[in-house]
């Protein structure tokens, strides 16, 4: 089963969203880090934000979890509140 780390940050601005954008999609995944899925979502009104990391099983998601749990604070779109784990229960596309 499919497992995501769900992650809130807050006093994320529009401007390092932007940031954060470029940077993900112009550039390789952290060294060792496992095939997976990414949903950023952001309220740039609220200056808040909520990574969504979906990985294929629990191995990777503890490896996953792991690396992104060690990155640097100045490597995060802003202040990280909270993270959680779920299971994914449901996911399509249409």
């Amino acid at each position: 089963m499919a497992l995501a780390r769900v992650v809130t940050f807050d006093g994320v601005s529009k401007d390092r969203m932007q940031e954060m954008q470029k940077e993900m999609e112009g550039g390789p995944p952290p060294e060792g880090f496992p095939q997976s899925e990414v949903i950023v979502l952001h309220d740039a009104d609220a200056e808040k934000s909520l990574a969504v990391v979906i990985f294929d099983n629990e191995e990777d998601y503890k490896k996953g979890d792991e690396i992104l749990g060690a990155m640097p604070a100045g490597d995060t779109p802003g202040q990280r509140t909270s993270v959680s784990k779920y299971d994914v229960a449901v996911r399509m596309k249409s």
